[in-house]
């Protein structure tokens, strides 16, 4: 059974920075594709980033060149470093896996899903 628990979101000022973690239990994160997505109230969830097995990156238009996605296979944990964060950032962000190393085209082909943790920016 896979298990994703995340945390590390909170409240900060527009041009902080928060550091996401997802604690990944059940499977090697070195066989997935693992990744980042955000929803905010009365929006669509949304790709942030996302992280192929074979270590290839790719990212939303909006956050390119502020988030940076990564993991530690030794402690099995994926990351979200997020810096200049914006208000339009502000959401409830998750953590999902699914057991292929290619990653899916859209959220829904993601069979895996933690429960998510808030973050919010104020401007």
């Amino acid at each position: 059974q896979v298990h994703l628990v995340e945390s590390g979101g909170g409240s900060v000022q527009a041009g902080g920075s928060l550091r996401l973690s997802c604690a990944v239990s059940g499977h090697f994160l070195s066989q997935y594709c693992m990744g980042w997505f955000r929803q905010a109230p009365g929006k669509e969830r949304e790709k942030v980033a996302l992280i192929s097995g074979f270590e290839r990156t790719e990212y939303a238009e909006s956050v390119q060149g502020r988030f940076t996605i990564s993991k530690d296979s030794a402690k099995n944990t994926l990351y979200l470093q997020m810096n200049s964060l914006k208000p339009e950032d502000s959401a409830n962000y998750y953590c999902a896996a699914e057991p292929n190393r290619n990653c899916p085209p859209t959220h829904r082909g993601f069979d895996y899903w933690g429960r998510g943790t808030q973050v919010t920016v104020s401007s």
